[in-house]
């Protein structure tokens, strides 16, 4: 009897610990995702916007054919690139990160949430977004280095200590430290609950069983390096963006005629001043703004510091010509993916479900009610299914190469560590699977909103090197034509 007293109490202890975490967790997720850092980082898109000429505009059909245009072209991707990446397979596997669970599940939250409007502040987000990422892509091949296997290491870290200066290496160390941290939670857990999930719901597989099997093949990827990983995103991304991309293009030709009306509930709703339940006055167009605005820049990254990571792989010499793959990937990810779910959910009519979100087992759920409600059957649903699948996998093999390169700059890249970081992050998929790892998760969401901070001090410091390299790199018309 007093073993198991001892035991109570001790359980006790340890929930009460957890619960005082979650507490911690809460307090500081609440300014990493909140209103005040969400308008700091749309606000910086904003202003490096203005720093560059407005060059989403102004270049964007060039940045299209210089980007697009160039996939059409085999001899590119056929070419040597040494020890590094194509420059599509860096795209490929930024892409692969950014282009996740948050593009299906998240947006179909952020409009339960913050109503249509809230698609239109995603696309404000996107358009700023664009140049944010431009930047950031910018900066990390400029300030890259080159390890003694011949292979290119960049990102914030390195634009920070080499960029700044060596004084701010201490930013630098944050920012490695929150993106390693954050590589189990955002980029493994999370992604790997849903495959978990997906292939339960497909072939009926056991969670444990997923998890080992997501593990092994997460081990056969990553231990074979940034070129392996490279070619499998550079296959797996453009098959599960034109898979969902069309699937998207069939329901809103089923319904086409109630386009109109979506537009107008998606521009209504985003300059809505009505008060609801009493409300605020204006309580619906910051609700909007709010959602729309961290949807946008959760799915997109931009931001954050992570794609520029997999982008400095690239074998291109040039940083703008890199760059502008950026704001290909940040157009795709959010314009035309996240809207695809966007368009569904307000085509479908889900959202007049009496008890909302809710009504549905999870935000994923909701979106495959509003796929099943357009397409035959349960057609829908495992579109949907499917489509979490190869978005939660390209996710978690690009962030196991964020992880190992935050590591591998606090360690000096030991090749030990490395192995290490890599075998404990292909077991973790396991943990997963199983659904356990829930705070993990929580304290990762946390972790990766807090690598904005370090990266944005780095983005506005820079602001002038990307305006100068941006200005000679155009007006030397070093576009290809």
């Amino acid at each position: 009897m007093v073993w198991i007293e001892i035991k109570r109490k001790g359980w006790i202890k340890v929930a009460n610990f957890v619960a005082k975490i979650e507490a911690i967790n809460g307090a500081v997720n609440s300014f990493a995702w909140g209103p005040l850092m969400l308008l700091l980082l749309v606000g910086t898109g904003v202003f490096l916007t203005v720093k560059v000429n407005w060059l989403q505009v102004t270049h964007f059909g060039r940045i299209l054919k210089n980007t697009v245009g160039t996939l059409f072209q085999s001899k590119k991707e056929k070419a040597d690139h040494g020890a590094n990446i194509s420059p599509f397979q860096a795209v490929s596997t930024a892409l692969a990160g950014t282009v996740g669970t948050g593009n299906i599940a998240g947006v179909t939250g952020a409009i339960f949430t913050g109503g249509a409007g809230a698609v239109f502040w995603m696309w404000v987000a996107a358009f700023f977004g664009m140049i944010t990422k431009y930047a950031e892509i910018v900066l990390a091949m400029k300030y890259r280095v080159k390890d003694e296997n011949g292979v290119y290491h960049g990102g914030p870290m390195y634009y920070i200590e080499n960029g700044i200066g060596k004084s701010w290496k201490w930013l630098a160390v944050i920012f490695c430290l929150l993106g390693g941290l954050a590589s189990f939670g955002i980029g493994n857990i999370a992604q790997s609950s849903e495959i978990s999930g997906a292939l339960g719901d497909l072939f009926h597989i056991p969670p444990v069983v997923s998890g080992i099997i997501i593990a092994i093949v997460v081990a056969l990827v990553t231990l074979g390096g940034i070129k392996r990983i490279g070619k499998v995103t550079s296959l797996l991304v453009p098959f599960m963006s034109v898979f969902y991309i069309i699937a998207g293009i069939v329901i809103i030709i089923m319904r086409i005629t109630h386009i109109p009306a979506v537009f107008g509930q998606i521009f209504a709703g985003a300059f809505s001043f009505k008060s609801i339940g009493g409300g605020l006055f204006g309580y619906t167009i910051m609700m909007a703004m709010k959602q729309g605005f961290a949807r946008g820049v959760f799915s997109n990254e931009a931001g954050l510091g992570s794609a520029p990571i997999a982008h400095a792989a690239s074998s291109t010499e040039e940083p703008c010509e890199q760059a502008i793959w950026g704001v290909f990937e940040v157009f795709i990810d959010t314009i035309v993916i996240c809207s695809i779910t966007a368009f569904a959910v307000l085509l479908s009519g889900i959202l007049n479900v009496d008890g909302g979100l809710s009504a549905y087992a999870s935000k994923g759920a909701a979106a495959a009610a509003a796929f099943n409600t357009i397409l035959p059957g349960t057609l829908g649903g495992k579109i949907i299914e499917l489509s979490l699948l190869f978005f939660a996998l390209s996710t978690i093999l690009s962030w196991a190469y964020y992880g190992e390169n935050c590591w591998g700059y606090l360690t000096k890249n030991n090749k030990t560590v490395m192995l290490i970081y890599k075998v404990i992050f292909a077991l973790v998929c396991i943990v997963g699977a199983v659904g356990s790892g829930t705070l993990m998760w929580d304290i990762a969401d946390t972790l990766n909103g807090l690598m904005a901070i370090p990266n944005l001090i780095a983005l506005l410091m820079l602001s002038g090197v990307v305006a100068k390299l941006t200005k000679d790199y155009f007006s030397k018309n070093m576009l290809k034509k």
